[in-house]
């Protein structure tokens, strides 16, 4: 092969190479900006369970609540088949509150009916269980600072806690819808966390 031959064989090499390339952003610093792997596993090493919330809440939580939540009669159907482990969900319920118990100022809840059972909704500011963060998918095995996995309940609970109303004895007797994360154990709803709450029209 002649030189001349050689140089278009390279030259249509380099060609084919470049159209197979995808042509990729880069940051402020020169640096290519690589798309995310949509199957990669989320890195939260270096975050703070507080800011690893706060990252996910409008995905994770928000947005998959109301995609998946479950009605009152799917909650009830779910409660008469028990899983043998708990399991924790996401529901919308719109429902007469009964009550609104403030004896704790830490731990308010409103207890709303469900199947003719009173069910204590969790409004802070103090929210305890593990039904928000268990709702979102979120597994032990997820995070390799099992510390943060730990921790990351009670900075979704204060998250939640941020986007509610405050709730008085005013909401006694009025219907109020609310979209929460709830522990099934046994046949029973538990721990229920209030993410999103408001009255209805009278």
């Amino acid at each position: 092969m002649s030189l001349k031959q050689w140089g278009a064989a390279l030259l249509g090499c380099a060609t084919l190479l470049l159209t197979a390339c995808t042509v990729v952003d880069l940051d402020e610093n020169g640096k290519p900006i690589m798309p995310a792997d949509p199957n990669a596993k989320a890195n939260f090493d270096n975050q703070t369970p507080q800011q690893i919330a706060q990252q996910t809440w409008q995905e994770r939580v928000i947005d998959a609540a109301h995609k998946k939540a479950l009605d009152a009669t799917a909650l009830s159907t779910q409660l008469k088949t028990p899983s043998p482990d708990a399991e924790s969900v996401f529901v919308r319920l719109t429902s007469k509150v009964e009550r609104v118990d403030l004896s704790n100022a830490r731990e308010q809840k409103l207890i709303m009916t469900f199947n003719g059972q009173p069910l204590e909704v969790q409004t802070g500011p103090v929210i305890r269980g593990n039904a928000i963060r268990d709702a979102t998918g979120f597994k032990f095995e997820d995070f390799t600072n099992q510390v943060q996995f730990a921790q990351l309940s009670r900075a979704y609970n204060r998250e939640a806690v941020k986007n509610l109303p405050k709730i008085d004895e005013s909401w006694t007797g009025k219907t109020a819808t609310v979209l929460m994360a709830v522990t099934l154990n046994g046949g029973k709803a538990e721990n229920a966390a209030a993410l999103e709450l408001k009255q209805e029209a009278q």
